[in-house]
């Protein structure tokens, strides 16, 4: 055989798969179609450290552009709640190619430029045909992001609510002094249907503005159209550079489904899971335990489903959590939304700490004491909408 794993995708998650299970001993073939590792990149172009420290990774100066002191999310009327949190805005060419080459020094055969086309099941081994010709393995790992087609193809439904992935379109722009500021901004409210519009300064006279909606469709372009308008209004502007437009996909609310068969596992956006520190640390368990997979020589099913079962314990509730969050959000009117912000508005929210769970039930109870009556917003999660 070619390999004992076979990843197909450099994801992120596709490449801390391959590394641990390369470190564990496993013998590991990573394809990618991109000719190019992280070109074109993804549109996602940030992140905070809490993110990061999911996976036990540290942000390396080598691909970050600006460094940030936190995010400002910001109600249809201008209302604005500040969080502190260290932020990143980072080179995401630069990014993918630095962990494909700590992946590569872990002794992974990673090769660029070649497009699976399919995948068939022979006595114990995968064939895997590409344009490159045809590999084999013992297990195949899926991780070509938001619009696998290669985790349909061998029939897994990977997503529970695959009409909730987030399309967004992205411009990097330029205009004097721009990138300077160090938070983030986030924009909710029904402009942006589901989900946000966003300004990120990236240093200088650098920045990146977006448009992220939940259905209305794939195609994000009157959503940012309007907030390009929007966005020079309120920073004062006549004109902006635009310097790149990237769009994609983010299944931040999907929920995973399916991801698991025999011989066959799913990791990172191709398995509706949202985030890079959290797809990277989601590869991390994928890779671990198809490296004890493969040692024990056993690749059913049933020995796979350790990885969901380690995934589920370490992140499932946060999952959920984000889906209600981000569900209600979408049902809630742009009044509704300016009154929750007003109960957070201008306060110290440094108490929010610990487990998505933990910080659920600080928030509630500080909506409690400062204004119980504001918990009933919440409620238009209930709404058929």
């Amino acid at each position: 055989m070619d390999a004992d794993i076979i990843v197909i995708g450099a994801s992120p998650a596709g490449l801390m798969t391959a590394r641990n299970a390369c470190e564990k001993g496993a013998a590991v073939l990573i394809l990618e179609k991109k000719e190019k590792i992280g070109y074109p990149p993804h549109p996602a172009n940030s992140f905070f450290k809490g993110m990061l420290d999911k996976c036990g990774e540290k942000a390396d100066p080598s691909y970050v552009v600006h460094y940030l002191k936190g995010m400002k999310i910001i109600s249809p009327s201008g209302r604005t709640v500040e969080v502190e949190a260290p932020g990143y805005a980072i080179d995401k060419t630069a990014f993918d190619r630095f962990y494909a080459e700590k992946v590569m020094k872990t002794g992974v055969d990673l090769r660029t430029g070649v497009k699976v086309q399919d995948i068939q099941k022979e006595g114990d081994k995968f064939t895997v045909n590409t344009s490159a010709g045809v590999f084999t393995s013992k297990l195949v790992i899926i991780s070509d992001g938001i619009n696998s087609k290669m985790a349909s193809l061998v029939g897994l439904k990977t997503m529970k609510h695959p009409e909730d992935i987030a399309w967004g379109i992205e411009l990097d722009i330029r205009s004097p002094g721009l990138g300077k500021p160090k938070m983030f901004e986030y924009y909710i409210g029904n402009h942006a249907p589901g989900w946000k519009t966003t300004y990120s300064p990236r240093g200088g006279d650098n920045a990146a503005i977006g448009a992220y909606v939940r259905r209305c469709g794939p195609d994000a372009t009157p959503y940012l159209n309007a907030w390009v308008e929007n966005f020079k209004k309120l920073k004062g502007l006549e004109e902006l550079e635009v310097v790149r437009k990237l769009s994609g996909g983010d299944p931040i609310v999907t929920l995973p489904k399916e991801y698991i068969a025999d011989g066959m596992m799913v990791v990172g956006g191709a398995a509706g899971q949202s985030g890079i520190g959290y797809a990277m640390r989601a590869g991390q368990i994928c890779g671990d335990v198809a490296a004890n997979a493969i040692s024990k020589g056993d690749v059913s099913k049933s020995s796979l489903l350790a990885y969901q079962k380690d995934w589920r314990k370490e992140f499932l509730a946060e999952h959920y959590l984000g889906r209600m969050g981000l569900e209600t959000l979408r049902k809630m009117t742009d009044r509704e939304i300016d009154e929750m912000a007003k109960v957070f508005e201008k306060e110290d929210l440094s108490f929010i700490h610990g487990s998505s769970v933990e910080q659920a039930m600080q928030v509630f109870a500080f909506m409690l004491k400062k204004k119980p009556s504001a918990i009933l917003k919440c409620r238009a999660f209930l709404r058929n909408r």
